[in-house]
């Protein structure tokens, strides 16, 4: 511990080396639950690229694990401290390096948080689009580190298709230069890619060049109430399946309605089984929304309401941001799922769902991406109580089976980390995790880089 706090301090401000034990536990871990978390050695805090590579030739020489960090707002573990390890927390290195508007990019350090980008970029008529949930607290790192998404994935595409290229350092301290900045490119392995959603144990990105698409027209929202889950997801087939691309299309059930009016009075329908949010930020949404309101009471929908102006619009979208918080509020621990299925078997996701719950004793709210089969079941329990914590675990467990049944996939966007090892081992097979290991192994031989996650 002296050896490697004295060869860390020989390359690192003092301000950037946090050693208090009451401090560094905060460190820990994200906002998963069920996944262990061990104790960190030393915090740092760099603010620059020499630091960062400071930091890794240190734990390389003295083979200490690292755990990257951004806002920790992740819902998986990945952020979760090893015993011993060093934390490097990225969070000042938060510049926004450049914005062009000509080559419609922005270069940004990992730290920079997403609300922020996109205000920023916005001043230039620009749109940076993907928006987790927690886009006003959580970090483009992060963002980049789980391959996030967010509320306008139906039209415009997760994490992965905005990066266009990366600087990262290695394991080794070495800086490697990914991507591009140009419109095009496609020259050698795209290493780009490979490291989005690596959860940071291929290399630490210190810097990232991002797409960025020209501003859209203010979104317009429709709500429209079922008297059924089923009915509300075959609205969602309707929709798709016309030709419609939708801004948005968020599905929230009974349980996450009746949670979000609790925690903030938003007055949303308490009688609803199922509410659908449809937007259109095009130049005619109001047509838009007409004609897919046709669509949802062809499906069964019991009201039908469009949005008169983008404050009432914004007023739907807050509660559907606060579904995950609310749903938290209800019990004294939850877990979140993540599973995505295909379009067409979103209907028996929830079908599904709501039979586990059942047979659990337990309540499950359901908020989903819906017009991209992201769901996002969240399980509510008593932590204290071993026998309603157990058919919590297995609920959840019994939920990601269901998701790989009906030919999804066990994470849309919030990664894998240390809660879902075990189903990512199922979804890809022992062919799949080997090589995978493999690619690891190139990246990362001394296996120091959030060592525990994902396999």
């Amino acid at each position: 511990m002296s050896d490697l706090l004295e060869r860390l301090r020989a390359g690192l401000p003092p301000e950037a080396l946090i050693t208090d034990p009451d401090v560094t536990v905060s460190y820990a871990h994200d906002m998963a639950g069920f996944c262990d978390a061990g104790l960190p050695a030393v915090v740092v805090l760099p603010r620059t690229v020499e630091q960062v590579q400071h930091v890794m030739r240190t734990a390389a020489a003295l083979r200490v694990p690292v755990v990257p960090q951004g806002a920790r707002t992740g819902l998986s573990g990945a952020a979760n401290a090893s015993d011993g390890c060093i934390v490097l927390s990225l969070v000042r290195m938060d510049r926004i390096l450049e914005i062009s508007p000509v080559d419609r990019i922005a270069v940004v350090e990992p730290g920079v948080v997403n609300a922020v980008l996109s205000r920023a970029v916005n001043e230039h008529g620009l749109y940076y689009p993907p928006d987790p949930s927690s886009w006003e607290t959580c970090t483009i790192g992060g963002n980049i580190g789980t391959a996030s998404g967010g509320l306008c994935c139906v039209k415009y595409g997760v994490t992965a298709e905005y990066v266009l290229g990366l600087d990262v350092v290695l394991a080794d301290g070495r800086l490697l230069t990914t991507g591009r900045r140009t419109a095009k490119g496609v020259a050698g392995y795209d290493l780009t890619r490979l490291f989005v959603g690596s959860e940071g144990s291929l290399g630490i990105v210190v810097k990232a060049v991002l797409a960025l698409r020209p501003q859209p027209p203010r979104q317009l929202v429709l709500a429209a109430e079922f008297s059924s889950a089923s009915a509300a997801c075959d609205a969602v087939c309707r929709i798709m399946e016309r030709g419609h691309t939708p801004s948005l299309l968020e599905l929230m059930d009974r349980t996450t309605v009746r949670a979000v009016n609790a925690l903030g009075s938003m007055g949303l329908p308490e009688s609803t089984e199922a509410l659908l949010l449809c937007a259109f930020d095009t130049p005619d949404p109001a047509a838009d929304l007409a004609a897919v309101g046709a669509l949802c009471t062809a499906a069964g929908a019991t009201e039908v309401v469009p949005a008169d102006d983008p404050a009432e619009s914004d007023l739907l979208l807050q509660a559907r941001r606060m579904s995950l918080t609310a749903l938290e509020a209800l019990k004294p621990a939850t877990m979140i799922d993540d599973v995505c299925v295909p379009r067409s078997q979103l209907g028996a996701m929830l079908a599904g769902t709501a039979a586990i719950a059942e047979e659990h004793g337990l309540t499950i709210g359901v908020c989903a991406h819906a017009g991209d089969g992201n769901t996002h079941p969240v399980v509510c329990f008593d932590h204290a109580d071993p026998e309603e914590s157990r058919r919590a675990r297995a609920s959840f467990d019994a939920i990601m089976a269901l998701g790989l049944e009906l030919g999804g996939t066990i994470t849309g966007e919030h990664g894998v980390g240390v809660l879902k090892k075990e189903w990512l081992a199922r979804e890809l097979g022992e062919t799949g995790i080997a090589l995978q290991r493999g690619i690891k192994a190139v990246f990362d031989p001394l296996g120091l880089l959030n060592p525990g996650k994902l396999f």
